[in-house]
């Protein structure tokens, strides 16, 4: 039966639930408060340099391939996508890098070369991480996470205990060179959590990383966003910006209406992809699934300090992708997640688009992001963003021996403030909730709201967690949910 569905929010998982549901032959509207749409994969263009503000890494690429193709479409009817060799640099100090090829083989070589005996030990832990991978990406976070059964198969019986040993213990196992134990804990973060809390299973990220690449689309992030809303409109989805929601209105525990600007827009289904606490707040009280004490208690993914910054020549000695550990790696995640404070020496990653995409910059110029992971809730002030970015910028100019500071000609701050403005975040996290052991898939806030028919969530705070290709799919969950009760 057609139904009328609002959506909240156009990030990647409402995009997709969107298309889903338009596909269904439901009445698609997206409502989405800023005045563009992508959620945290907004763009930036000011001054001639374009910016992709929130993801910058295209892993998993089969993810995106499976969601195109379900509607008959592939990647390449919409962007064009170039593999990033080498995938990354990950610099310790000053002419001391190790640059990640493309391909595993060279990458063992690589390792090999570093710790003697570490080439054929990486291939083989590669093979258990691609079998993890096909385990979980292909089949486990296709499940909607409803019930713990959903967890239990031939295959995840075979690794239980997997499940209750943890990567960081495993790598270190395995590995000796501190470089290399921290390469191989680096993909986890993309989960919210120290590789130490995070169960061992999730090595499917390092097949992410090494296995599949690192990919990047020709101009950047937001091609995949404008495909995803392309195709969106295709199917009939409607779209409205500045349309900022003030109430979710509950009649006899059904989700009956929102409150657009001041307006009443009757619905017959909810679905917020917008941030699952702040929804929550848009209920009254006794509606609410989720108590504060509840989201208090939760592991939440780090807030960051971001940096988008145009530099009036070219920049040297450095890749698309680059992440800065000349410091400790293990305080600063101390700093972070143990006894959060801003960090006395920051980690911090760096992204040069404009190597791979010359409309990033004007010709002869070059388009810089910053990223320095920080606490959730952290004190966010203008003076401690600038005291962080002399901080890094001295750091980079070091580390890559040139002088940068004096050309940098555009410059632009995002961090935990913005992140509560712009997208209603909960304690200014970047991207959700943790995966640990205990907030994996049922553990997990539910797509379907427990106590308001009609009402359901998508996103980085439900199943099956944070990052783009994780989104994509919760799109899908959630929409077959709202089909089977449709």
């Amino acid at each position: 039966m057609k139904k009328k569905i609002t959506i909240i929010g156009s990030g990647f998982s409402a995009l997709a639930a969107s298309c889903y549901l338009a596909q269904s032959g439901h009445d698609v509207t997206v409502f989405e408060k800023n005045d563009s749409i992508g959620g945290r994969a907004r763009q930036l263009n000011s001054d001639g340099f374009t910016f992709d503000m929130g993801p910058s890494w295209y892993w998993m690429p089969d993810v995106f391939d499976r969601f195109f193709a379900d509607f008959g479409k592939k990647t390449t009817d919409y962007y064009e996508l170039v593999k990033l060799s080498p995938a990354y640099r990950v610099y310790y100090g000053v002419d001391d890098f190790i640059a990640i090829a493309d391909n595993l083989p060279e990458i063992e070589v690589t390792f090999e070369k570093i710790e003697k005996g570490s080439g054929k030990i990486l291939h083989d832990f590669m093979m258990e991480a691609q079998s993890n991978y096909n385990i979980a990406i292909k089949d486990l976070v296709y499940r909607p996470g409803v019930s713990p059964l959903e967890l239990v198969t031939v295959e995840t019986a075979k690794k239980v205990g997997q499940f209750f040993s943890n990567i960081s213990k495993d790598i270190r196992k395995k590995f000796k060179n501190e470089q290399l134990i921290q390469i191989l804990e680096f993909p986890v973060l993309f989960l919210g959590a120290k590789p130490s809390d995070t169960p061992s299973f999730y090595s499917f990220m390092n097949y992410a990383d090494f296995g599949l690449g690192t990919w990047h689309p020709k101009t950047g992030m937001f091609d995949v966003v404008r495909a995803m809303e392309n195709l969106a409109r295709e199917l009939g989805v409607k779209f409205q910006v500045k349309a900022s929601i003030d109430k979710i209105i509950v009649e006899n525990k059904k989700a009956m209406a929102v409150v657009v600007n001041g307006k009443r827009i009757d619905s017959d289904i909810v679905l917020s992809g917008a941030d699952y606490h702040h929804t929550e707040t848009l209920l009254d009280l006794e509606h609410r699934a989720y108590s504060e004490k509840y989201w208090e208690s939760r592991v939440f993914a780090p807030s960051s300090l971001l940096f988008y910054v145009g530099f009036d020549k070219k920049v040297e000695n450095i890749s698309h992708h680059a992440l800065f550990f000349d410091v400790d790696f293990q305080q600063h995640a101390k700093d972070i997640y143990d006894e959060p404070r801003w960090p006395k020496e920051p980690l911090f990653y760096a992204n040069f688009p404009s190597l791979t995409d010359k409309s990033a910059a004007p010709e002869g110029m070059e388009s810089g992001f910053f990223l320095v992971p920080l606490a959730p809730g952290i004190t966010d002030t203008e003076a401690l963003r600038e005291e962080y970015f002399d901080k890094i910028i001295t750091r980079f100019e070091t580390l890559t021996q040139q002088s940068v500071r004096n050309n940098i000609i555009f410059k632009r701050s995002f961090c935990k403030n913005d992140f509560v403005t712009e997208y209603n975040s909960y304690k200014g996290n970047a991207y959700g909730m943790a995966n640990t052991l205990f907030q994996t898939a049922f553990l997990r806030p539910k797509l379907k709201s427990k106590k308001v028919e009609n009402l359901f969530f998508t996103g980085q705070l439900t199943v099956p967690g944070p990052g783009v290709p994780p989104a994509l799919i919760s799109g899908k969950l959630v929409s077959d949910l709202i089909n089977k009760q449709s």
